[in-house]
């Protein structure tokens, strides 16, 4: 403020100045019989420098104006008046102003156009050496580190930046440029509030009652905010605004390159250990399929050579489903490896629904004699384009699945229909156990999710039934949800299948 009242002053002290020295000038060629044109050559270069030292195009007209009065007034006759009695005179007065105010015009604007490119050169080396050190930034605060520096030292004040999390919540603390050589945390005061008005911003910068915040916003979320003390922002203008707009950009661009390349390693890590998880599964479940095929075949030989009544019956038979429930566990990590390396091929044929049941049902029969299941199909023959092998699997893990949550005399059933427009063939798998809580509902095909609502007799899966019925009906092109019964206490699993094939699709 002081700045611009020296200026205001200063200008036409300048003028004065100029013209004085001009007339003084003047004088002296008056008296020693130079000729009037060089009296007019002098004004002329006082208008020059004063357009050339002032600030805009008003002084320099003032300075025209007042050159060509002052030589009328004093090397004119009659001397000291502005009247003229060589009419010669008013020809040299409107040349005179108008080469001053041309000169004068064409020194501002040169001395504007001179003005414009420093600034852009500034503006231009400012962000060129904000973005050379962002380039070499490994870790975000090194990142605010640099901006903040360079932002204070280009608008010379103690600008101060705050990171945003990934969750798009501001971090507690933010950081502020002291000196050349130091910066401090300080303590955010209130996160919520800067969050809920950062939010509300459509455009420009939030006030605060302490900083000017300016966000950071990258491709996906906001990054943080440029944070210019109140006093200093109120005095910027448009050009400083501009620069402040590049070097945030600037900042943002690297910001955005630092977490792509975070969430490119963490993908290229998750990718490996997934590898290495997939090979160790692959590994342990070959090898865990032979002794199991053997120790089901020996529990069968016990129980075959003992009575039911014989406790040797009944240990045989808790061996022989216990071999039962880790042997289908070992398909199931097979199938689920597959499935994630895409070795799971698809081969659709047409298949009758009523006998993939029947099959599924003689499955669950034989190892679970005690549960009773329900079956409806249709009168007609009901052929849907499938691959048998998969979707029987897809309906014994199902069925196992309801088994542990149902007891022995509750009620169990599986039913597969034709939609209205026969587009689709709908199975259906229900029972009557304690259902599925909702926090469970959203999470309940996701992979090594397991839910907590089972019965106490119950064996305790790992979560990997439900994960792999989803990828092989999504991979028919069809789709799977699970949901609690409406008509009695249970739950209900409802998948799809297409009664078309996609014109990419082949039918054996």
């Amino acid at each position: 403020m002081n700045a611009n009242i020296g200026k205001k002053v200063l200008q036409p002290l300048l003028i004065v100045g100029f013209l004085f020295g001009a007339s003084l000038i003047g004088y002296i060629f008056n008296i020693n019989g130079f000729p009037e044109t060089n009296i007019v050559i002098i004004y002329l270069l006082a208008v020059h420098m004063i357009s050339w030292l002032s600030s805009g195009y008003f002084w320099g007209i003032l300075a025209s104006l007042g050159a060509t009065f002052i030589f009328n007034y004093f090397f004119t006759e009659p001397y000291f008046t502005f009247s003229v009695y060589d009419s010669s005179y008013i020809i040299t007065f409107i040349t005179m102003t108008m080469i001053a105010l041309i000169t004068g015009t064409i020194t501002s604007h040169a001395k504007k156009s001179a003005a414009g490119a420093r600034q852009r050169e500034a503006e231009t080396k400012a962000v060129y050496n904000l973005t050379n050190h962002l380039t070499d930034a490994k870790e975000v605060y090194e990142i605010v580190g640099f901006a903040v520096s360079e932002i204070s030292a280009c608008f010379m004040c103690r600008a101060a930046c705050l990171c945003f999390r990934e969750d798009g919540f501001p971090e507690s603390f933010f950081i502020q440029q002291l000196s050349d050589k130091r910066q401090i945390r300080r303590e955010v005061d209130n996160p919520e509030e800067i969050k809920r008005r950062i939010e509300r911003l459509s455009m420009g910068c939030d006030i605060g009652s302490e900083f000017y915040d300016w966000p950071i916003y990258g491709q996906e979320a906001i990054h943080g905010i440029v944070r210019i003390p109140i006093e200093v922002a109120q005095e910027m203008n448009i050009a400083q605004t501009r620069l402040l707009h590049s070097m945030i950009e600037s900042i943002a661009l690297a910001m955005d390159r630092l977490r792509s390349t975070e969430e490119r390693i963490k993908f290229r890590e998750e990718t490996i250990q997934e590898r290495y998880r997939g090979n160790l599964l692959r590994a342990i479940s070959h090898d865990l399929r032979t002794p199991l095929s053997s120790i089901m075949g020996t529990a069968e030989m016990l129980m075959d050579m003992s009575s039911k009544q014989d406790i040797r019956y009944s240990l045989a038979s808790e061996i022989h489903k216990d071999a039962n429930w880790l042997h289908s566990l070992v398909e199931n990590i097979l199938s689920l490896t597959r499935l994630q390396e895409g070795k799971l091929i698809i081969k659709k044929q047409l298949e009758a629904a009523e006998e993939i049941l029947g099959g599924t049902i003689a499955y669950i029969a034989k190892q679970w004699p005690s549960y009773e299941i329900s079956v409806s199909v249709p009168e007609e023959l009901l052929l849907v384009p499938m691959d048998a092998k998969l979707i029987k699997q897809v309906l014994i893990n199902l069925l196992d699945n309801a088994i542990k949550h149902t007891s022995h005399d509750e009620e169990i059933s599986i039913s597969v229909t034709k939609d209205a427009d026969s587009r689709w063939a709908i199975f259906v798998v229900r029972d009557c156990g304690v259902g599925i809580s909702k926090e469970d509902i959203p999470n309940i095909f996701q992979l090594f999710y397991t839910s907590n609502t089972q019965h106490a007799d119950a064996k305790h899966g790992i979560g990997l039934g439900l994960a792999i019925c989803d990828a092989i009906i999504k991979a028919h092109g069809g789709n799977i949800e699970a949901r609690n019964r409406t008509d009695k206490k249970g739950a209900e699993v409802i998948f799809k299948l297409p009664m078309e094939v996609d014109n990419n699709e082949h039918v054996q």
